[in-house]
């Protein structure tokens, strides 16, 4: 009996493989026992030739791994109510990828879900894998009949990626999987190129026709995009502590959208799955565009198709070297204010500054239409006058554009070259609006209106990169065929218009309309390689004022009404829920500190000059919320010379909870 007294009966549950019957034990225990002595016991006690190196110790109630194997049973607080499963840490997931092609895959239920992204990344051959993460399916009641109906046909459009690799899930599976590239020619090597060379992941996807695009368009408004954005995983625990089971769906998305050091000699399924992603919000409106954006990105994916379909295979070492790429497109390399990146020019003392006949017109005054005043860009302020001769006066009105949101109100085909300033005051935000006389006007003013609503003037190395962005998206969007080269011959082409524009914009035009535009903006882009059509398509997205802006569900302290917040890759943004209009933007770059009062699920961020904001979440958790903030604050350290080691403990301090 004295041996007995200290011990209990300790109930465990045994998850065999695939295909057999779980097995329950029963375990004489004491408190002092640790982990590793009770899976040892357990091993001991199953008497199965099978190696359980894989296996861990779940507790269902307490919804936690057992994984300090040294931690005794007291420690832990296991007592003889607990019921434990043994079961392995490696699990097969069904993965939605940026492209919607669905992949299985073996991963570890057990690692937090940054390490689990980082995982599936190094799997799947995708650099900066923290610029990713996990999304849950958002629930949609009105298709649930019609996915039951289709789930058969739905097993048959997976793709195993254990059975490509020939290895049956087990947790080898990230070390047969990891693709490795060539030095010479950046072509992957010759044990990989079996499945990444033709395979879904580097290969764009053919447009699905227009009818099944129909089935998928679903309006979304700011309040249905925050509960989609309530969906994201929580970096900090695990796939098992967050309700994820074997073989569930979740969907694998960019969820910060600063893209570092893109390159298209190693980066090709980053490229692509990021042009995904981004064809995707485009083709379901997740993302507000004009029409004559939408037939710009039209073109552009009738361009890659034609090249992805076309039988010469894609030779990666013909792409131009990295430095080349970013001279061109330097501002995929988003990366946050206050880096820096930036080198000045020329002295402090000699900013340069813009003068111009401009028009203004200010839908808050009495002024109902576009007056012309002598404009002058000084530093990060637009002062406009009557005229040249008074501008060495006082002027009527000074704008400080610093904190301001930049709008374009452009329609090329009309010649009409508009800039919207939304600047902010004590009560929200003023609008202003200035009209261009033509593009290079535009390129200029606009280009400065940026960097000012940064903080920086146009003595900063980015202004003229960012005028030759303005100017290049500017001609993609033009209709007109460029010079020397004939309209395009529409009966002879054969092309399925709708599925390139969203079902929205299809139904205004007939088919032959629609092909006829398209192609007209096709010429302006047809001698584009294949990577750098995706890469144009990637710079138009990132122009977008809606670009990277997640929306969710506020209420600020003090107030008694909802309102919406806005988290973008370098400001936070209030959003009146009625009138949809920002109120307030508050910049990254000039945030002190944010804390997160558990208790009360309050997210509280002070700014510069004694500002202070504090507000609850209603559509989401504050951890979401939290974890957002914290990860682009996180992205901002990167540095090239880091070579592409990451600070995982500074990504947790940033973002994990202190609960």
């Amino acid at each position: 009996m004295a041996a007995t007294e200290h011990t209990w009966e300790l109930s465990v549950q045994v998850d065999q493989q695939e295909g057999e019957e779980t097995m329950k034990f029963k375990i004489r225990v004491k408190g002092d026992l640790h982990v590793g002595g009770l899976m040892l016991k357990l091993v001991e006690k199953i008497k199965a030739p099978q190696n359980w190196s894989d296996h861990a110790l779940w507790w269902e109630q307490k919804n936690c791994w057992l994984l300090k194997n040294h931690w005794t049973l007291d420690k832990y607080g296991v007592q003889a109510d607990a019921d434990l499963r043994f079961t392995p840490q490696h699990k097969p997931l069904c993965l939605q990828l940026p492209n919607m092609k669905t992949i299985k895959l073996t991963i570890t239920f057990s690692s937090v879900v940054f390490k689990a992204v980082e995982e599936i990344c190094k799997a799947l051959n995708i650099r900066r894998s923290e610029e990713l993460s996990l999304l849950r399916p958002p629930d949609d009641p009105k298709k649930k009949k019609k996915k039951d109906k289709g789930k058969g046909q739905a097993e048959d459009d997976i793709i195993d990626m254990d059975t490509i690799s020939g290895v049956a899930g087990n947790s080898l599976y990230s070390k047969t999987m990891t693709a490795t590239y060539d030095p010479e020619n950046g072509t992957p090597a010759s044990a990989t190129s079996l499945w990444f060379g033709d395979n879904p992941l580097t290969a764009s996807q053919p447009n699905i026709p227009a009818e099944e695009l129909a089935k998928m368009y679903l309006p979304l408004s700011m309040e249905d995009k925050a509960v989609i954005n309530a969906g994201w995983l929580d970096s900090s625990r695990s796939l098992m502590e967050q309700g994820v089971q074997e073989n569930d769906k979740l969907l694998l998305r960019f969820k910060y959208h600063c893209f570092f050091d893109l390159n298209p000699k190693y980066d090709a399924v980053r490229i692509t799955q990021l042009y995904e992603q981004a064809r995707w919000a485009i083709l379901l409106e997740e993302i507000e565009c004009t029409e004559e954006e939408m037939l710009m990105f039209a073109s552009l994916q009738y361009h890659i198709c034609k090249l992805t379909m076309s039988t010469k295979p894609v030779d990666l070492s013909d792409e131009p070297e990295i430095d080349e790429v970013e001279a061109a497109l330097s501002h995929l390399e988003t990366t946050l204010e206050g880096r820096s990146t930036d080198r000045i020019l020329e002295d402090i003392t000699d900013i340069p500054k813009l003068e111009d006949t401009l028009k203004l017109y200010r839908p808050k005054r009495l002024l109902r239409t576009f007056k012309e005043y002598w404009f002058v860009f000084r530093d990060t302020s637009i002062s406009y006058y009557k005229n040249k001769e008074s501008a060495n006066g006082e002027p009527i009105e000074q704008l400080h554009l610093r904190g301001c949101e930049v709008v374009p109100d452009v329609n090329v085909t009309e010649k009409k070259f508009g800039i919207k300033l939304l600047l902010p005051v004590a009560d929200g935000m003023n609008e202003v609006y200035i009209r261009c006389d033509h593009e290079t006007q535009y390129a200029k003013w606009k280009a400065a209106c940026i960097l000012a609503s940064k903080g920086k003037t146009m003595a900063y190395s980015s202004y003229n990169t960012e005028v030759k962005n303005i100017q290049s998206f500017l001609q993609m969007k033009s209709l007109a065929p460029p010079p020397g080269q004939a309209a395009p011959d529409v009966e002879s082409m054969e092309m399925n218009a709708e599925c390139f524009v969203s079902p929205r914009y299809a139904k205004r035009y007939k088919n032959k309309q629609l092909s006829t535009r398209i192609l007209e903006a096709h010429h302006n882009i047809s001698q584009l390689t294949l990577m750098e059509a995706k890469l144009r398509f990637i710079q138009a997205w990132q122009s977008l004022p809606e670009f990277g802006i997640k929306y969710y569900i506020v209420r600020f302290k003090g107030c008694k009404k909802d309102e919406i917040l806005g988290i973008s890759y370098n400001r936070l943004i209030r959003i009146d829920m009625s009138t949809r209009l920002p109120l307030t933007t508050w910049r990254f770059s000039n945030m002190k500190q944010w804390n997160v009062n558990w208790e009360i699920r309050q997210v509280t961020i002070e700014f510069d000059q004694n500002v202070s904001v504090a507000f609850s979440c209603q559509s989401c958790d504050c951890r979401v919320v939290h974890e957002y903030i914290g990860g682009y604050i996180f992205l901002s350290t990167r540095s090239k010379d880091q070579n592409e080691t990451l600070d995982e403990e500074l990504f947790r301090k940033l973002t994990g909870g202190q609960e």
